[in-house]
């Protein structure tokens, strides 16, 4: 049963225990409770049977005080503005927690992109593009994919960006395909930060990686990245799920092999050798690794007590709610938090952003060990916060992401 609460009550919770921590002053507190710009927009297109559709979409932009704003956008028929609003608090503080120059923003449009053409679809995005172009930019507010979009779609905002601006702008949005600038790793980037943020805490408890078992809530990009990266690094998987239902082999399972299967049926279920479960079962599933790569509010008080795995590395964002938060640490489960875990995704964009103003393009073995290192760093930096809080890693990563930006804030000062 999924609790109700919404993701911006969670968000704004987890930013009221960091300035609690932190001793924050209640002026940039309350600064930081709201976002600096939200534009909402009527999205109107010819469908495919000529009849007009309207989609709501929106842009959230929620603070700049490290550098311009930075966040995907995502197509979905859950999409509301208080969702989008934590999403862009979120990706403040992952920016901060990584220690890149960005400020956080999150983008979406109310739409059922599985019920539309890929023309509706191209068409909608040039629309919706079109309608905040006046406050994006390389410099101010690059979008990148999220749920239900991807390269193609981020093709098409740069195309229509730069039809506008008459020459091309390949930095103003990441997450591109290669073809038109994008980076190497860039696909990946996400699932590699999560597995070795995975790996570092392994280290830290003494669980050997060879041979540990991982179980994959999602089965996405993220998750299906996920599951072939640590297979790659020696991990038996022993369950993956889709929004369909997920699959169990206490033997582990070949993910390039379900892939296939997914491709083929539509769904990871029925996989030949595999127990069939529900996404609620895998959850609880006994194994070493958990990655929640699915959707919010997933691991909640009411299935906390029946987690055993021993490290959960957050694909997703706001998989776990606070109140499950504490239940988990005080089983002794190691949470990496999503502000640290999925943050490999925008530090690969922030890759991207730096080789496209450059006009560089970097070999994906660069892109990859500049990544690692900077998620080694960013984790280690978290678990040495915590141990000195006494706390979990999740208010670490809140108090490291949070005081950063109160920081520059305060540095800049307010104008005028």
């Amino acid at each position: 049963m999924v609790e109700s609460q919404s993701a911006l009550c969670v968000a704004c919770e987890q930013l009221n225990i960091a300035a609690e921590k932190l001793k924050l002053d209640p002026g940039i507190h309350e600064m930081l409770k709201h976002p600096k710009r939200s534009l909402i927009v009527s999205i109107t297109i010819k469908m495919d049977n000529g009849e007009i559709g309207t989609f709501i979409g929106c842009r959230v932009q929620h603070n700049d005080a490290r550098g311009p704003f930075k966040g995907g956008i995502r197509y979905h028929p859950n999409v509301s503005l208080d969702e989008v609003t934590a999403l862009s608090m979120w990706m403040t503080w992952k920016c901060a927690v990584v220690d890149i120059p960005y400020g956080g923003a999150k983008g979406g449009v109310c739409c059922n992109p599985k019920e539309m053409s890929r023309g509706e679809l191209e068409r909608m995005t040039r629309r919706y593009t079109s309608l905040i172009l006046d406050i994006i930019g390389p410099y101010r507010d690059v979008p990148a994919p999220d749920v239900y979009t991807d390269a193609q779609t981020m093709a098409w905002v740069m195309d229509t960006y730069s039809q506008f601006k008459g020459y091309s702008v390949p930095e103003c949005v990441t997450g591109k395909p290669i073809s038109v600038g994008g980076s190497e790793g860039r696909a990946e980037a996400t699932s590699l930060g999560v597995v070795v943020c995975a790996r570092e805490a392994a280290k830290n408890s003494g669980l050997k990686l060879k041979g540990a078992t991982v179980a994959v809530q999602g089965f996405g990009n993220v998750g299906w990245n996920a599951a072939k990266i640590a297979y790659d690094m020696g991990c038996k998987i022993v369950a993956v799920s889709d929004s369909v239902g997920g699959i169990y082999c206490r033997e582990g399972l070949n993910p390039y092999k379900v892939y296939e299967h997914k491709s083929k049926t539509g769904s990871v279920t029925k996989f030949k050798g595999c127990k069939n479960i529900t996404n609620a079962e895998l959850l609880e599933t006994k194994c070493d690794i958990l990655i929640p790569a699915a959707l919010e509010n997933q691991i909640t008080k009411a299935n906390a007590n029946r987690i055993k795995a021993k490290i959960v590395s957050e694909g997703a964002n706001g998989p776990t709610t606070p109140e499950a938060d504490k239940a988990l640490h005080e089983k002794g489960i190691t949470l990496i938090p999503d502000i640290l875990a999925n943050s490999g995704g925008v530090t690969a964009s922030y890759y991207e952003w730096v080789q496209n103003l450059t006009r560089e393009h970097w070999t994906i073995e660069e892109v990859n060990r500049k990544l690692e290192n900077k998620m080694v760093k960013a984790f280690n930096d978290v678990n040495k916060l915590a141990r000195r809080e006494r706390s979990d890693m999740r208010t670490a990563a809140l108090m490291l992401g949070v005081g950063r930006v109160a920081e520059a804030i305060k540095t800049l000062g307010l104008w005028p």
